[in-house]
């Protein structure tokens, strides 16, 4: 019951943001093509909110990770005190999606001149495509959840047999290439929106 709640309320958030997209390429197209310097500050206003959907959704699903793994690693720790160095690795592998959330943040303010003296004019087009490139990148950094499930696992092999804990890194690894792969399609997209 709680997933399809949970599924009805992302569906929701999607259709409304797409009814501000459509509404404000409507009104931009209607206004033409003059950009005043109420509109570039409104357009870069959504770049701030792609980077903060990038690197909060990112961020929240990396604690997330960290800590289903950290509590793993604990107990392990605490009988084996020995396999602290191999368990760290296995733990700390879930932060990884937050550190893409950052990157595309980073580059999302560069690219609208957000950071430095730069006085970038950032157009619709841009600042849309910077919040969908945040929610983008935001939401395949989830996988980090699921990457520490997998950790947690992984640890609690180590803790039986130090010998699996290479296998344990690559299990570990898989589920943070959707997250790379995310990454990539925002970096595609700021490059084709002119935002690198």
């Amino acid at each position: 019951m709680k997933i399809k709640r949970k599924a009805a309320i992302m569906a929701t958030l999607f259709a409304v943001m797409f009814c501000f997209s459509a509404i404000l390429a409507v009104a931009q197209e209607e206004a033409g093509d003059t950009t005043t310097a109420k509109e570039n500050d409104s357009n870069k206003t959504l770049v701030i909110l792609g980077c903060a959907l990038a690197i909060g959704i990112a961020g929240i699903s990396s604690a997330i990770g960290l800590a289903l793994a950290g509590s793993s690693a604990v107990a392990v720790t605490a009988e084996k005190p020995n396999l602290f160095g191999k368990l760290l690795v296995l733990q700390v592998l879930p932060m990884t999606q937050s550190v893409y959330g950052l990157l595309t943040a980073i580059l999302l303010m560069m690219g609208a001149g957000l950071l430095g003296a730069s006085t970038a004019s950032v157009t619709l087009l841009q600042g849309m495509g910077a919040v969908w490139i945040g929610l983008a990148v935001g939401l395949t950094g989830i996988s980090a959840i699921n990457q520490g499930m997998v950790a947690s696992s992984s640890i609690s092999a180590v803790g039986r047999n130090p010998d699996v804990a290479a296998r344990g890194i690559i299990f570990t690894v898989m589920p943070e290439t959707i997250a790379i792969f995310g990454l990539l399609v925002g970096i595609l997209l700021m490059t084709g929106l002119k935002l690198l």
